[in-house]
């Protein structure tokens, strides 16, 4: 249960951070960040794989270009679904994917090297 915090927390403040920086992505509040990045880990756990193993050929054909469109697709899917995130356009979308999953990468690897120094 704490991994899955930890991720949320840090994929929230990624959120923020990428709605702070980029122009076409805006977020309303930090609830709604955090509505937001439990819907991307849903949709990202449960709804990914499926459009991956779905879109096979294309990714095969495309050398794995294709997945940057399924990730496209996922954030304009959560914006659909939560209010008070918009996502204007296919391009802020790709770059809010980029920028959302590298700062929560770099979060979590700070949070997880601070955990594992107090486990040892």
């Amino acid at each position: 249960m704490g991994k899955f915090f930890t991720k949320t927390i840090a994929t929230a403040l990624a959120v923020l951070f990428a709605a702070y920086i980029l122009n076409g992505i805006h977020v309303d509040n930090t609830i709604t960040a955090l509505l937001v990045a439990v819907v991307l880990g849903l949709l990202n756990s449960f709804i990914k794989p499926i459009l991956i193993i779905l879109t096979i050929p294309i990714t095969l054909f495309t050398l794995g270009l294709f997945l940057l469109v399924i990730n496209i697709i996922i954030v304009k899917w959560a914006a659909s679904i939560v209010s008070g995130f918009t996502v204007d356009g296919w391009f802020a979308a790709l770059l809010f994917s980029l920028v959302v999953s590298f700062i929560s990468s770099v979060i979590e690897g700070i949070i997880g090297s601070g955990a594992e120094k107090d486990r040892s």
